[in-house]
């Protein structure tokens, strides 16, 4: 059950995910691809929410056709692990989650009772290898590829019923494989200039003296994650959470009342709306477009299912 082949991931991100999947160009260009095309804003957690939900219909769809059983992932609204955010800056959730811990712990769960798994490992050695390469398809196939912003080079099956599903959502594969991992890689093209943009280091170094008032010592947020583990060894669940939330909930307001993470965000926003290549800024418009013009599709799509 495979996804992309990378030869080169890396990527930090300031704002929004602590690691993001990689990027590039593929050899499936769109002609409309531009940045003067109409713009679209970034979809809602809900939103995805209902795209994830089309897309694993039309997987389950697929898989059927092809005389396997397959379970649609639930992909309802889960509460976001804001834990992989570069700081955390909301009180409320801290409060819940601290960093996240039993929310990793609740996705490695549900991923481990996945029912495909089970069904899978139940078929036949030849119908198992069969469902890999009606699911995910392989290397003996048409590929698709995409040079990374980075570097390198991710390539995925062009056939496969995820290839299929994502055809029928999104319009074309290739362009959405293309945009998806090139949109998704570009944080380290301008996280180390971002970071040493006056407004942040001024708002870092007041988050950070904060925390020293709330009697954490640290230097930035990263480095309260690096801590973290030593701090909670050998506690009992609920005194890693403890622990935890009271680092979190301290982070939180002090990004509050230092406007750490709104300083964070806007600059994001500057850089990928303004400062990057061309091409990655068409990528970013496209994705956008594609998703937008996928919402519609989904709706049709999940509105049949009941």
């Amino acid at each position: 059950m495979r996804r992309a082949i990378s030869s080169a991931c890396t990527a930090t991100v300031i704002v929004t995910l602590a690691t993001a999947g990689c990027t590039t160009e593929t050899s499936d260009r769109p002609h409309h691809d531009t940045a003067a095309a109409s713009p679209a804003r970034e979809l809602t957690d809900a939103e995805r929410a209902r795209l994830r939900s089309a897309e694993e219909l039309l997987v389950k769809q697929c898989m059927e056709a092809e005389g396997f059983t397959y379970w649609a992932a639930p992909t309802a609204v889960v509460e976001k692990n804001k834990a992989y955010a570069y700081v955390v800056d909301d009180v409320a959730w801290a409060k819940r989650n601290g960093y996240g811990g039993k929310l990793a712990k609740k996705a490695v769960k549900a991923r481990l009772n996945d029912p495909n798994l089970a069904y899978l490992e139940k078929l036949p050695a030849r119908e198992r290898a069969r469902y890999d390469r009606t699911l995910d398809g392989d290397e003996t196939g048409r590929m698709l590829s995409v040079d990374m912003p980075t570097g390198g080079t991710v390539r995925t099956p062009a056939d496969s019923c995820r290839a299929t599903a994502a055809e029928r959502l999104y319009g074309s594969y290739g362009t959405w494989f293309r945009v998806k991992k090139t949109t998704d890689s570009l944080t380290p093209l301008y996280v180390p200039v971002l970071k040493r943009e006056k407004r942040f280091v001024t708002a870092l170094k007041a988050w950070s003296a904060c925390m020293r008032t709330a009697g954490h010592p640290y230097a930035d947020p990263p480095a309260v994650r690096a801590e973290l583990e030593e701090l909670t060894d050998g506690l009992s669940e609920a005194e890693a959470h403890a622990v935890e939330v009271e680092l979190a909930v301290d982070e939180a307001t002090c990004a509050q009342r230092t406007s750490l993470a709104d300083t964070a965000r806007a600059l994001e926003g500057e850089y990928r709306a303004e400062k990057l290549p061309r091409r990655y800024r068409e990528a970013i418009a496209t994705r956008r477009q594609l998703e937008a013009a996928a919402l519609d599709r989904a709706e049709d799509i999940t509105g049949s299912q009941h």
